[in-house]
């Protein structure tokens, strides 16, 4: 069976996409630029696209100058080459060769056979003696089929240049990733949409017509100017969640909430944490200022707080303190937390730190 003849687009620095979301609109363009130079470019993965060789090369006279012109289309660090079949023009985009038509086996012979993107079958082959592709060719059909299975004989078949592609290359959500990137209508049956689900589970009209319009705002003003919340791991309620461009891996990503924080405040959580805390005294009842010992106990009962220097108010009960020690890795820090209620209905998160105490954040 005769292989098809690609040529394919290779970005190194968009492989992998960020938390901000900014490779897949960076692919984006990519494609659209290479798709003004030649039809017919189909995304692979992120970061790789490829095309079919032989109208491209009869237009412009010859496959070298169709790689020529891609280069300088494409402007991002890419490598661009031609094989037969897919797998071949992947490893030649990153060689940025032009193999020729008839040469893949000879051309994937002294790659590795980790290149095939099988873990266990590249350990089993290695520990055999059979690190390359081209020593996996030369293993009898019938014999690799036998004791590896069907997947690893479809991986010889590649490897003997007689398929030209191996199940599991081409990422099926990336048609989708890349429409949401653009701005575009997300096939919505594809896979779960990248923004909150309707009331019921589903999602509704309204949210992919606001989806659309937080892609469109942020082509025109940056990826900065949509930004969505999130819960993330940490001690202090300030650190607990950040703001992320909407649409990025880390806007839906699940953070180390529930990993184990030392020190951590129990829920329920603040309602209102203050982006500059106020200052607080704590005395108890003969009016000594009360601290937390280096053992994490207080050295008397809670009676009345003050904040910023105003009226003293009544303590009613309190929960703590929960003590902090940290190490990082320079300057040794030391603080505890309590929540406290006074007798105006107001509830409190104090921070005691070098026998200063100061207000965090509220609850209603």
């Amino acid at each position: 069976m005769e292989l098809e003849r690609l040529v394919v687009i290779w970005c190194p620095e968009l492989q992998q996409e960020g938390a901000r979301g900014e490779e897949a609109r960076r692919f984006v363009q990519v494609v659209a630029r290479a798709g003004e130079l030649c039809p017919w470019v189909h995304p692979v993965r992120l970061g790789v696209c490829a095309l079919p060789a032989r109208g491209p090369s009869r237009f412009f006279g010859g496959e070298a100058v169709v790689v020529s012109r891609l280069v300088e289309a494409v402007e991002e660090e890419a490598g661009v080459g031609v094989a037969d079949g897919l797998f071949a023009a992947i490893l030649a985009a990153r060689s940025r060769l032009i193999v020729p038509a008839g040469g893949t086996a000879e051309f994937l012979g002294p790659w590795s056979v980790a290149t095939l993107a099988r873990p266990e079958l590249a350990v089993t082959l290695q520990r055999l003696g059979v690190t390359t592709l081209g020593r996996f060719a030369a293993l009898p059909a019938g014999h690799v089929s036998d004791r590896f299975g069907a997947d690893a004989a479809l991986c010889h078949q590649v490897a003997r240049g007689e398929s030209g592609e191996l199940p599991g290359v081409r990422d099926r959500s990336i048609e989708r990733r890349l429409r949401v990137a653009r701005g575009e209508d997300p096939d919505l049956g594809a896979e779960p949409p990248p923004y909150q689900p309707g009331f019921f589970g589903g999602a509704s009209a309204a949210d992919t017509r606001a989806a659309l319009s937080f892609a469109r705002v942020q082509e025109r003003l940056g990826v900065d100017a949509v930004l969505v919340g999130r819960v993330q791991g940490g001690r202090d309620p300030a650190t607990q969640s950040v703001l992320v461009p909407w649409g990025s891996p880390a806007a839906g990503a699940a953070g180390a909430a529930g990993a184990p924080w030392p020190g951590r405040l129990p829920p329920p959580a603040p309602t209102r944490v203050l982006g500059v805390p106020r200052r607080a005294e704590v005395v108890d009842e003969a009016g000594r200022a009360v601290e937390v010992s280096g053992r994490g106990l207080l050295n008397g009962g809670m009676d009345r707080l003050s904040v910023d220097g105003g009226p003293w108010q009544q303590v009613v009960s309190w929960a703590g303190p929960w003590p902090v020690t940290e190490r990082w890795w320079t300057v040794r820090r030391r603080r505890a937390r309590l929540q406290v209620v006074t007798a105006d209905g107001v509830a409190w998160l104090l921070c005691t730190e070098r026998a200063q105490w100061w207000v965090e954040a509220l609850y209603d």
